[in-house]
């Protein structure tokens, strides 16, 4: 695996200021030799990592797998780190490349993990139902049926859509953000959102429709036939 500090498509060719940026104030700190600094980086940003690459990949434990990489690339590259950028904003695009080297090496476009195995945290992971009763025990599948669904639909987004939706409604960054990881303007971020969010919509519809139905149902009661 190469490492390099070369700005990433999008990222600015001007050094930014660090004070306008903590973390990257802690990088430069890493730069010069201080493993404390980088500990603290690694604490504060390997659970949101691993859970971008897992949503990315669709994969749990290869997302942290990832994750271990990338911070593999940035200890190894320190040495040439300067910020052009925030630091979160670098970071992001590092993932995101090996991200898109991993979706492309393994042909992963398409494969979603089981949700039985899920385990990583965000806005697109299964939730789990304890005990369930009896009429309960549709809805529970259902909705564990459309969080399965949810994960294919992501995994077969084009691959720039599918970097928006899940740092805009997961990871909850900034359109100006995403643009720089992904090297585009906001109104092309946004853009990119909708298009996503639409196929979500139109993927998930029957699923929606189908859990309404079910609600009113349960909602009426059983018939009275006697």
């Amino acid at each position: 695996m190469s490492a390099t500090t070369a700005p990433p498509t999008g990222l600015s060719e001007h050094r930014l200021e660090p004070t306008a940026d903590p973390d990257s104030l802690l990088m430069l700190r890493v730069r010069d030799g201080d493993r404390d600094a980088f500990r603290a980086l690694y604490e504060k940003y390997q659970a949101a990592i691993a859970r971008f690459a897992a949503n990315f990949v669709g994969a749990s434990a290869r997302g942290e797998e990832l994750a271990q990489d990338v911070f593999l690339q940035v200890y190894r590259s320190r040495d040439r780190y300067e910020p052009r950028a925030k630091f979160s904003t670098w970071l992001y695009t590092i993932a995101h490349n090996l991200c898109l080297n991993e979706v492309r090496r393994f042909e992963y476009r398409g494969r979603v993990e089981s949700f039985e195995r899920a385990d990583d945290e965000g806005d697109l992971r299964p939730v789990e139902h304890a005990d369930p009763a009896a009429e309960e025990g549709e809805s529970s599948a259902a909705g564990r049926e459309m969080e399965a669904r949810l994960r294919e639909i992501v995994a077969t987004l084009p691959e720039a859509q599918r970097t928006a939706l899940i740092l805009s409604r997961v990871e909850e960054l900034r359109y100006v953000e995403i643009g720089d990881v992904l090297g585009c303007s906001e109104q092309a971020v946004k853009s990119l959102i909708f298009r996503a969010t639409r196929t979500l919509k139109e993927g998930l519809k029957g699923y929606m429709d189908g859990a309404e139905t079910a609600a009113e149902r349960r909602a009426a009661g059983p018939e009275r036939g006697e």
